[in-house]
C-alpha cells in the first residue's frame, strides 16, 4: 500500500471521526422542573392526564402535580391534593345523567354554569398561593394543565410567566378551538364534539354543525364578559394572555375523522392505554370456558347501572339470555334479581385487559374515549350506548370504521338488542373491521409516549417554541373572519357604484342637453 493510499485512509478516518464527535445531534434537555395542575374532577380525565405525567416522570423531568386523584408520590413525582376544592363527577344512575347531559344543549349549559367552580379550584390550594407569590424565584420551567377552554387557566401561566402546555382529553374542543388552537373548525367538513354524526354529510347535518357552533361560540362569550363585570375574580380582569406552546390531544384518526391540526397540535390517542396485568383467577375461568366466547358490558364510571330502571335492565337481561357467549356485566349491587345464568357481575372488572383475552367476542359500552381506544386497540367490535358529551362522537366514527353499531338506550328493545348483538357476535366483518382498525391504530411512526416526550422536550429546548404558535392567535376576531376586510371591500363597491352612477347621470344630462336639444333644434 502506497504512502499516499495510507495518508487518504488516515484523512478519511480523521473526518469520520470529527464528525462522529462533533456533528449535528440533538439538543439534550436536562431534567425540567413541571408544574401540572388537573382542573377536572372526573377519573377518565385523569387517566389520561396521568399517563402524560407519568411519561414525563419515567425519563427524568420531575413533576409536580395539583390533583384531584392522588396516586401516590414516587421518584420524580410529587403530589397536592385538591380533591376537597373540586366538583366531582360521581357515580349517578342512569337517568340522572341524561337528565344532566343527554343533549348537546344541556351539556353546553351545564359546562357555562359549572366551570367558575372548576377555575376556583385552581386557585384555593394555599400552596398554589405560595407558588404565584414566589414568581421572582421561580421554581418551575414548564407549565401543563388540563384545559376545558375556560380562559382562567392561562392566567396562571401569565402570573408564573412560563411557557404553556395545554392537555385536552376529548378528541376535541369545539366551543374553544379559536381560542386554544387559533381556527374555527368549518362546520361544513368538521363534526361539533356534540354532534351524533362523524362528519357532517346531508344539509340537516351541516345546519346543525353551524348551529350547535355558533350557540356555543355565543354562549361562552357572553358568560366570560358577563363573568368579567359580576364576579371579583383575579382570572375574569386579567386582559394579557399566554398562548399555549403545545396542545397534546387524546384523538386518532381512526376514532376521529381527520381534520387539519396547526403544528403546535400533536394528537396522542391511546396514552393511557398500559401494558395488561394478569386477570383475576375467577373471571380468567369464567373467560377460557366459555366455549363460544364472552362479551363484557360496561358504561363506564360514571352511570351507576345498578339503578337504571327495569323497562331497560329487563329487555337487556332477557336478551343477553338468549346468546350463547357468557356476559361480564359491571353491576354496583351484590345481587342481581333474575340475573341470566350466562352472565357474571362484578361492580369492576380489568376492562383492559379482558378486551386483549381472544375468547371476547363484543365490547357493550358508553363510547367513552379510555374504553373506546382499548376496544380499538384489542380490535374488538362495539354495540354502541352514547349517553352524553364525546360518546356519540366517538361511537359514530366507530360505526363509520364498520366494526360498531350504535343504539339508543332509552327506546331500548328486547328484538332489536338481541339482533345487533348477534350481527356484531357473528358476522366476520365487524371482527374484520375492528382488527383493521387495530392495526391503523398502531401503526404510527412515533407511539404517544414518545411523541409526549420528544414535543415537551422541544417546547422546554426552545424556551416554549414561539414560533410554532399559529399567527390565528394574535388576531381579533374580526380580523380572523376578514370582517375589516369585507368591509373595504363593501365600502369600495358602494363608493364606484356611486361615481358610476355620478357618472352615469352626468353622461345623461350632457346627452339630454347637448344632442337631443341640438337635434330638436334642427329640426
Amino acid at each position: 500500500m502506497t504512502r499516499k493510499l495510507i495518508t487518504f485512509y488516515e484523512y478519511m478516518f480523521s473526518i469520520y471521526l470529527l464528525y462522529t464527535l462533533f456533528g449535528p445531534k440533538t439538543i439534550p434537555v436536562e431534567s425540567a422542573r413541571i408544574l401540572a395542575v388537573e382542573t377536572i374532577a372526573g377519573r377518565s380525565h385523569w387517566n389520561y392526564v396521568s399517563s402524560v405525567l407519568r411519561v414525563l416522570s419515567n425519563n427524568g423531568h420531575h413533576v409536580t402535580v395539583f390533583t384531584p386523584f392522588p396516586d401516590g408520590e414516587r421518584a420524580n413525582y410529587t403530589e397536592v391534593d385538591t380533591f376537597k376544592d373540586h366538583l366531582h363527577f360521581l357515580e349517578l344512575n342512569l337517568i340522572n345523567t341524561l337528565d344532566l347531559f343527554g343533549s348537546p344543549k344541556l351539556m353546553l349549559d351545564f359546562i357555562s354554569s359549572n366551570h367558575f367552580t372548576m377555575c376556583d379550584a385552581m386557585y384555593k390550594s394555599v400552596q398554589m398561593n405560595k407558588i404565584m407569590e414566589e414568581k421572582d424565584n421561580p421554581k418551575f420551567d414548564l407549565l401543563i394543565i388540563e384545559t376545558m377552554g375556560y380562559g382562567c387557566e392561562s392566567y396562571l401561566a401569565i402570573k408564573l410567566n412560563l411557557p404553556l402546555i395545554f392537555l385536552v382529553s376529548s378528541p376535541m374542543l369545539t366551543y374553544a378551538e379559536r381560542a386554544i388552537f387559533g381556527e374555527i373548525p368549518n362546520p361544513a367538513t368538521i363534526s361539533h364534539f356534540l354532534a351524533d354524526h362523524a362528519i357532517p354529510k346531508t344539509f340537516v347535518q351541516r345546519f346543525s354543525n353551524t348551529v350547535l357552533l355558533g350557540y356555543n361560540i355565543m354562549l361562552f362569550n357572553f358568560d366570560k364578559w358577563t363573568r368579567k363585570y359580576t364576579m371579583n375574580r383575579p382570572y375574569d380582569w386579567e386582559i394579557k394572555t399566554i398562548q399555549p406552546s403545545l396542545t397534546f390531544v387524546n384523538s386518532h384518526f381512526i376514532s376521529d375523522a381527520s381534520r387539519p391540526f396547526p403544528p403546535n397540535v400533536i394528537e396522542i390517542g391511546g396514552i393511557h392505554l398500559k401494558p395488561p396485568k394478569s386477570i383475576p383467577n375467577d373471571i380468567l375461568e369464567f373467560i377460557e370456558n366459555s366455549p363460544h366466547g364472552v362479551i363484557l358490558f360496561t358504561l363506564g364510571s360514571v352511570v351507576n347501572m345498578s339503578t337504571s330502571p327495569d323497562y331497560i335492565i329487563n329487555p337487556i337481561k332477557e336478551a343477553l339470555a338468549e346468546v350463547p357467549q357468557r356476559i361480564l356485566w359491571k353491576y354496583e349491587k351484590e345481587y342481581m334479581v333474575n340475573k341470566p345464568k350466562n352472565v357474571m357481575i362484578r361492580k369492576w372488572f380489568p376492562q383492559r385487559e379482558i378486551l386483549l383475552h381472544p375468547n371476547v367476542k363484543l365490547f357493550i359500552g358508553h363510547g367513552g374515549m379510555s374504553g373506546t381506544y382499548e376496544a380499538v386497540d384489542a380490535g374488538v367490535p362495539v354495540l354502541g350506548f352514547p349517553l352524553f358529551y364525546d360518546q356519540p362522537r366517538n361511537i359514530a366514527n366507530l360505526v363509520k370504521a364498520g366494526m360498531a353499531i350504535s343504539m339508543d338506550i332509552l327506546s331500548v328493545r328486547k328484538d332489536s338488542f338481541l339482533k345487533n348483538v348477534l350481527q356484531l357476535v357473528n358476522d366476520e366483518k365487524y371482527m374484520r373491521n375492528a382488527k383493521i382498525a387495530s392495526d391503523i391504530f398502531k401503526n404510527r411512526p412515533m407511539s404517544p409516549e414518545q411523541s409526549v416526550l420528544y414535543w415537551t422536550d422541544y417546547v422546554i429546548r426552545y424556551k416554549g417554541a414561539p414560533h410554532l404558535i399559529p399567527h390565528a392567535l394574535n388576531l381579533t376576531w374580526y380580523q380572523y373572519l376578514l370582517l375589516d376586510v369585507i368591509a373595504v371591500i363593501i365600502v369600495f363597491i358602494c363608493i364606484s357604484l356611486l361615481i358610476t352612477y355620478q357618472l352615469t347621470k352626468m353622461l345623461y344630462k350632457h346627452i339630454w342637453k347637448n344632442v337631443l336639444n341640438i337635434k330638436s333644434k334642427s329640426e
